[in-house]
């Protein structure tokens, strides 16, 4: 058991760290005052630099590399901010593996590339306004009729929501009640009868566009199928991968927070000596890094045992769960650490201690996360609706 990076991993790592450092902190304020998504160019520089589609296999265009290697680069980019991360998230551990496990080779071969090229973002639609975590009660029906199939409902809390050009769509293909008639259609944003509400103002995430979905006799064609009918434990295997995700930008809100604050103390004087000086300050600190690296542990491994395919529910959901909860509470150690200046818009952490609330919430919730632990440690699910 090596807990240390190979040396390419790590070069990889230092990679990303320059890249994100040097270049994206301008641009993370930029679409957190405008709250808009990053713009096109920049998807394209991150084609360039292989930051898109990292572990999606070489012949679809990724680099075919590792889970890890993948969430690696995805941490250095989150210390920046959730916004400028996003895109890294949705082509290596989001819906876009969804397709490459699952969906048909011409399927795969038609959008993968484009994302991994930057020409393309693809977001994962699954909540509806009376769907959340209790996703298997989604009514929006997809009709199967000879080579077509024909869509209507509306879906909620779509991250890239009215920006992305395309959509994993979970849906009921069947009668069958519960998850038995559930899969998954990939929507074009421009195909008839697709429309969107209004962008959601939340209170964090800003620069990750979010807004309903609205489906009217949209007609989709039987090869933009992803998984028929009864594909639902298929779509929630590929979510395993998207816990990881999921807790590795929280962890990224953590680790940049403690970056910055641990600079802060050094430089920030009172009482006439530097605040690290005060054991107090060395306490916090100390408890924040202990956080820090365990929840770094915990995704690595569930990384590392997937053996680059899909994680197990157990080990994603520890990591998701832990991830989330200690990003909330060490951002929120920052807040205090640094003062007015932490309360302040004028630095980022402020805006690290908003997106940590927001991962806890996306992606399943950290208390469905410990329904989920609880099932996978006595080997079933437990019935929520008795």
């Amino acid at each position: 058991m090596d807990f240390n990076l190979s040396d390419e991993q790590r070069e990889l790592q230092d990679t990303a760290r320059r890249f994100a450092q040097e270049q994206m902190k301008p641009v993370a304020e930029e679409l957190e005052t405008e709250a808009k998504p990053l713009p096109d160019e920049w998807l394209k520089r991150y084609a360039e630099m292989g930051f898109l589609g990292i572990n999606v296999s070489e012949d679809l265009g990724g680099l075919g590399l590792g889970n890890l290697e993948a969430l690696i680069v995805m941490e250095e980019f989150a210390k920046i901010s959730s916004a400028v991360a996003f895109p890294i998230f949705e082509s290596s551990v989001g819906p876009v593996r969804a397709i490459e496990h699952f969906a048909t080779d011409a399927l795969k071969k038609r959008i993968i590339p484009k994302v991994c090229a930057g020409e393309m973002i693809v977001a994962v639609s699954m909540s509806e306004p009376e769907a959340g975590t209790a996703l298997t009660d989604l009514k929006t029906r997809g009709v199967v009729d000879g080579d077509t199939i024909t869509l209507n409902g509306s879906k909620r809390w779509c991250s890239g929501g009215g920006h992305s050009q395309g959509y994993v769509v979970y849906c009921r293909l069947s009668d069958d009640p519960g998850a038995k008639g559930i899969g998954a259609v990939f929507v074009e944003k421009d195909m008839p009868g697709v429309s969107f509400g209004e962008q959601e103002r939340l209170m964090g995430f800003r620069g990750v566009p979010s807004a309903d979905i609205f489906l009217d006799n949209v007609k989709v064609p039987i090869e933009n199928m992803i998984v028929p009918a009864g594909g639902f434990p298929k779509l929630m295997e590929a979510f395993d991968l998207e816990r990881c995700g999921n807790a590795t930008m929280a962890l990224g809100q953590a680790a940049g927070a403690l970056d910055e604050v641990l600079e802060y103390v050094q430089e920030r004087k009172q009482f006439g000596k530097s605040l690290v000086e005060f054991q107090a300050v060395q306490m916090k600190l100390a408890e924040m890094a202990t956080r820090v690296e365990a929840s770094r542990l915990l995704i690595h491994r569930a990384a590392v045992n997937s053996q680059d395919g899909l994680p197990s529910i157990f080990e994603s959901s520890v990591a998701k769960c832990f991830a989330n909860e200690m990003a909330r509470e060490v951002t929120g150690h920052a807040v205090q650490l640094m003062g007015g200046y932490g309360y302040s818009k004028e630095y980022p952490m402020e805006r690290r201690l908003r997106d940590s609330w927001g991962w806890g919430i996306a992606g399943g919730t950290i208390d469905i996360q410990k329904v989920n632990i609880a099932s996978a440690m006595v080997g079933r699910r437990f019935n929520q609706r008795s």
